[in-house]
């Protein structure tokens, strides 16, 4: 209370002015957003970021609407976690930036000039600060290793990937396994702080006139503003995630196939699915074709698919068309209408299905599933004589019980498309 005071009659000394039964104050609205592992998206409904966002915007509309308020400048603090290259966690780190900034630009009306931007790569001092705080275990041998970080390493990356290796391998990689899974997380965010300050003048009959002095250099000392209610949500942009894939089991029995499968938030996800195989051989009687398609509704679940779209677990309904033709030199079995085309009462199939996608790389994963349900649909029998096609019986199917099987290669589509394993975080 005393260095206030003193501070405040520094400044009257030094601009001249006596502002008559006035106070001058310093304060800073802060918040903080959160990132994917490995997403420079800004995500409005992960971690609640959207609700804090709102918020934030809320407190700066309002204190521009004051007269008496004066901006300062807004400072942007970004880091990532440790896991992955010292130049992509630098360009990552970045990109999470210039997200925060595009926001501030859409929701606000700060100039470019006020705003500054620190962006650090890998967060060391804070991780130093979480494990300082903490309980762990090793705690002062994980304090000696994070010590050893300079706080400017932007040129020396052979440091950083030197330090992360003895973190990997001291105790087992015990205290590594426990930083990732409790302070990693809070390393990929973003401190976002404007810095202000305000006169609270009494009411006058008449403006007092001070534009002709100069403002006073404050020190601004920087106070937090907690989120205590809920605001609407203003979303920024979401993340696209996309993938190509092809089944595997299909692959290996001659028949070509190709999907995609596209994320449309919360977990959801629809896709759909081609298959062609129009391979035959009339002198030995052997036909092997099939084409049609599928479409599919999928949910992803558990702890896997909350942090990274399309992996994990996931549960889904589909349904599929198709028409074949199946011989290999003995009786053969034909769906739909000889001569024509798919539609042309095709086999048709509903079901359920249940599977899991397996990260493998950033952009890689394996994706195993299986359903059952309903296939109902004609189908023909016949045998090869004398260079003809025979027709023996008609046939209408109607089976319940297994009707998919996958195990798909799939790849993410697009730059920021990726699915949390490996690479830059």
């Amino acid at each position: 209370m005393e260095y206030r005071i003193l501070l405040l009659i520094v400044s009257m000394l030094f601009t001249g002015t006596v502002m008559a039964e006035g106070t001058l104050n310093k304060d800073t609205i802060s918040v903080r957003v959160y990132f994917r592992q490995g997403y420079s998206i800004l995500e409005s409904a992960y971690r609640n970021n959207g609700t804090r966002l709102e918020m934030f915007a809320a407190q700066f509309r309002a204190l521009q609407a004051d007269q008496t308020i004066r901006l300062r400048y807004i400072h942007i603090d970004v880091g990532t976690s440790p896991e992955g290259s010292s130049s992509l966690n630098r360009r990552l780190s970045d990109k999470r930036a210039i997200q925060i900034m595009d926001y501030l630009h859409n929701h606000t009306s700060l100039p470019d000039s006020l705003m500054k931007f620190n962006s650090h790569g890998i967060n060391w001092e804070g991780l130093k600060k979480l494990v300082s705080a903490s309980d762990m275990s090793y705690k002062d041998e994980v304090l000696e290793i994070l010590h050893t970080m300079p706080k400017q390493v932007l040129c020396n990356s052979g440091i950083e990937d030197e330090c992360k290796q003895q973190l990997k391998t001291q105790h087992g990689g015990q205290p590594y396994k426990y930083m990732y899974r409790h302070f990693f997380p809070e390393l990929r965010s973003a401190n976002v702080n404007i810095y202000c300050e305000f006169e609270r003048l009494p009411k006058l009959e008449r403006p007092i006139a001070i534009a002709n002095h100069p403002a006073p250099k404050v020190e601004t000392l920087p106070m937090s503003l907690e989120s205590t209610h809920t605001a609407p949500v203003s979303a920024p942009r979401k993340p696209f995630c996309m993938v190509l894939k092809t089944n595997m089991l299909y692959d290996a029995l001659l028949i070509p196939n190709i999907g995609t499968e596209l994320h449309i938030g919360q977990g959801w996800s629809v896709g759909c699915n081609w298959m062609y195989s129009w391979w035959k051989n009339d002198t030995r009687h052997n036909y092997w074709r099939i084409y049609g398609g599928e479409l599919d509704i999928r949910k992803y679940i558990g702890r896997r698919a909350t942090k990274n779209p399309l992996t994990g677990h996931h549960l889904g309904i589909y349904s599929q068309i198709l028409t074949y033709d199946f011989e290999t030199g003995g009786r053969g079995y034909m769906a739909g209408t000889p001569g024509g085309t798919l539609l042309d009462k095709a086999n048709y199939t509903v079901g359920l299905e249940y599977g899991y996608s397996l990260p493998v790389n950033r952009k890689l994963s394996i994706d195993f599933t299986l359903g059952a349900g309903y296939m109902t649909g004609q189908y023909h029998e016949y045998l090869p004589l004398d260079g003809c096609n025979v027709w023996q019986s008609t046939k209408q199917r109607r089976w319940f019980g297994p009707t998919k099987a996958e195990i798909s290669l799939v790849w993410f589509v697009g730059r920021n498309s990726c699915n949390g394993k490996g690479g830059k975080r």
